[in-house]
């Protein structure tokens, strides 16, 4: 299998269905070999929502990893300069909508189902980030804790015109309500970022299932507690959130840099590599 990555990255998942809801409407996917990480948290009726963030997951993963066998993720744009990964992701991410839609439309049980995304492709000691909706991304580095996303929802509107306060939003009734979904419209608008990263940093991507139950500085005190284990603090995040109510479906994945990861020292998009 390639391995570019291999050592660079230590990855953990975890997803639970919570303590309140039948099943699980979340999904994830992460290669710490390819510096990929997916969570999407569905929605709609019974069974739709699973549908697709499972979509969601399965076929963003698969597409990029056909998109990076033929470019290497980290070539440079010559018009913008970014990494191919960034517009790769956004393009993805819109070829999945389109999927997601216009499997709603032929098949009355999946009508009005969507999920949230969050993702992430690590090349060349940089993130690239890409999501829609209030699933997130944060990052821990050297003692200092913060979301590297802003949700696509009601309440964050809410928050940033000043109509109510951060606090008054944990109890807010309109909890959930995203702006944005994959899936839900002919076309999505993806949010995409690129940060430097760093050896040592933890990044954590999460459904709205750990933040409503886990305030921020209980999880930036778990995860400096148990990050040298990211499996370790995977499960301790769940079970927090479980502690609490567990009213949610609840789904994490923690990401550790060990080393740093130049485009130089990467060979997993070469053809012969998938042979060796």
């Amino acid at each position: 299998m390639p391995t570019s990555l291999s050592g660079a990255l230590e990855v953990a998942v975890q997803t639970d269905p919570g303590l309140v809801r039948g099943h699980n409407e979340d999904a994830v996917f992460a290669d710490a070999g390819r510096g990929l990480a997916i969570l999407a948290d569905g929605m709609g009726g019974y069974s739709a929502g699973e549908v697709a963030s499972s979509m969601a997951t399965k076929l963003l993963s698969s597409r990029l990893e056909a998109a990076f066998k033929s470019v290497p993720p980290h070539k440079r744009d010559g018009r913008t300069g970014q990494p191919f990964a960034h517009s790769c992701l956004v393009q993805q991410i819109a070829a999945v909508n389109t999927a997601i839609y216009r499997a709603a439309e032929s098949q009355v049980q999946f009508v009005g189902m969507g999920t949230t995304l969050v993702a992430v492709v690590f090349c060349d000691n940089k993130l690239i980030v890409a999501h829609v909706g209030d699933s997130r991304l944060y990052c821990l580095r050297s003692g200092s804790f913060a979301a590297m996303t802003r949700d696509h929802s009601l309440l964050q509107e809410q928050i940033d015109s000043g109509l109510i306060s951060v606090e008054e939003a944990r109890h807010s009734i309109n909890k959930n309500l995203v702006t944005r979904a994959v899936g839900v419209d002919p076309e999505v608008d993806v949010e995409s970022h690129l940060y430097p990263v760093q050896p040592g940093d933890l990044y954590l991507l999460c459904s709205d299932g750990l933040y409503d139950m886990v305030d921020d500085l209980e999880i930036h005190r778990t995860l400096e507690t148990y990050g040298a284990n990211p499996d370790l603090a995977a499960r301790q995040l769940i079970r927090t959130a479980n502690d609490n109510g567990g009213e949610d479906n609840v789904s994490v994945v923690v990401v550790k840099v060990l080393r740093e990861f130049p485009a130089g020292s990467a060979c997993w998009w070469k053809p012969w590599s998938w042979f060796r």
